[in-house]
């Protein structure tokens, strides 16, 4: 098979995961947030302290109403045991 229909075929595992280390961008991810935890942290609620500044109550609420949202619907659907290095299928 050619390049040509190998990135039709796949165009998001051929193109992106090629580009970012083979594997799902979100398992990279989880790499960074267990190697700098205190950071992220610290950039989360420096986030929060600026939208807080910037935006009114009712859109603080719904902003994180619907991360809220995405957070449980994450972890219900989408979680799995974090392994280092974990390599996608």
């Amino acid at each position: 098979m050619n390049w040509w229909k190998r990135f039709w075929s796949n165009p998001y595992r051929w193109g992106l995961w090629h580009w970012i280390g083979g594997r799902p961008w979100t398992y990279i991810l989880r790499d960074v947030w267990h190697k700098g935890e205190f950071a992220w942290i610290i950039a989360l609620v420096a986030t929060g302290v600026w939208i807080g500044h910037h935006f009114d109550w009712i859109t603080v609420l719904k902003i994180m109403g619907i991360f809220t949202l995405g957070f449980i619907f994450g972890h219900l659907f989408w979680g799995k045991s974090y392994i280092e290095g974990q390599k996608g299928k």
